[in-house]
């Protein structure tokens, strides 16, 4: 090595030491001061912003696949979604998504929404698939719908699904199923009518360019089987962008088994008929927290049924997937 080579190395390590200790001497050291404000305390040792260019300041969009079909503005003639699923505009801002009242659909463009509710849980999830000529997205979040002025614990994603999804997300508004009543049960020769008391309960959209139609099926097997098909393709595009949002998804995106429950409905006579006694819940809709008991007071114990129910002929639906 040169001896101009060796002074030039020096030279570098002799300007880089006083740099680096400059950042050793800028990180900070243990937290923030006692009586720090919350709001400075969660930023320190950053300043708090100036309260004025806080609200003037221009704040970066949200990415297409936040929202595919943002900075819209209606034509002549055009006019927004209007679903009946029970869901307000505050509802979705809650789960961070853009009202689906608010969408502005053309053309070709479809979206798909599920809503998923356990009977047993307040974790709740909400799937949202927007097709856009030829492209497609998923919006996907999931959270604790209960007790809590927000959406407690919730997380969220929005992805571009991969390049031929499109097609096969369009095939699905050809189905029979949109042409089924809103509310169903299940209409077979010597069973009973089922009560729902373990499953998820699911709640779907289908939105085009100006008309909407919104489906509900709870836990029976045959009724979710009858909406596998849209049931599978909306979950299985939303599995695999977040763990926490698939273990909200204990059941993954099979319903196989639901599948064969409607098939052997349908082919044993039975069908699914409007349910005249429905009693819809909004699928955002919370559980209203439960009185605390009396002090003393024998808490109740689970509902006695007058008459057990006939066993169905055929093969058990138990399961729900």
């Amino acid at each position: 090595m040169s001896a101009r080579l060796v002074a030039l190395c020096l030279l570098t390590a002799v300007l880089a030491a006083p740099a680096h200790a400059q950042l050793v001497k800028l990180k900070p050291k243990g937290g923030p001061p006692p009586g720090t404000p919350p709001a400075e305390a969660e930023i320190w040792p950053f300043p708090a912003p100036d309260p004025k260019s806080w609200w003037e300041d221009k704040r970066p969009k949200p990415d297409e696949a936040a929202d595919p079909l943002g900075g819209r503005r209606i034509r002549r003639g055009e006019r927004l979604v209007e679903p009946d699923n029970g869901v307000d505009a505050s509802t979705y801002r809650l789960w961070g998504l853009m009202p689906l009242q608010w969408q502005l659909l053309r053309g070709d463009e479809m979206i798909l929404e599920v809503w998923t509710r356990p009977s047993t849980s307040v974790r709740q999830t909400v799937t949202r698939i927007v097709v856009r000529g030829g492209e497609a997205f998923v919006q996907g979040r999931a959270g604790l719908a209960c007790c809590e002025a927000d959406i407690g614990r919730r997380v969220g994603f929005d992805a571009e699904l991969p390049p031929g999804s499109s097609a096969r997300l369009l095939a699905l508004r050809g189905l029979p199923l949109w042409a089924s009543p809103r509310d169903v049960q299940v209409s077979e020769a010597g069973s009973a009518d089922a009560v729902c008391v373990d499953g998820s309960a699911y709640d779907i959209t289908l939105a085009l360019p100006g008309r909407a139609v919104t489906l509900h099926r709870a836990c029976d097997p045959a009724e979710v089987g009858e909406a596998a098909d849209v049931l599978e393709a909306v979950l299985g595009a939303a599995l695999g962008h977040d763990g926490r949002f698939d273990v909200a998804v204990p059941g993954g995106a099979n319903f196989a088994s639901a599948r064969s429950a409607y098939r052997e409905l349908v082919a044993g006579g039975g069908r699914l008929k409007a349910n005249p006694d429905a009693r819809r819940k909004p699928p955002g809709s919370e559980p209203q927290p439960e009185p605390e008991p009396e002090a003393g007071a024998t808490p109740p114990g689970p509902p006695q049924s007058a008459q057990p129910a006939p066993p169905r002929t055929g093969a058990s639906r138990s399961g729900g997937r």
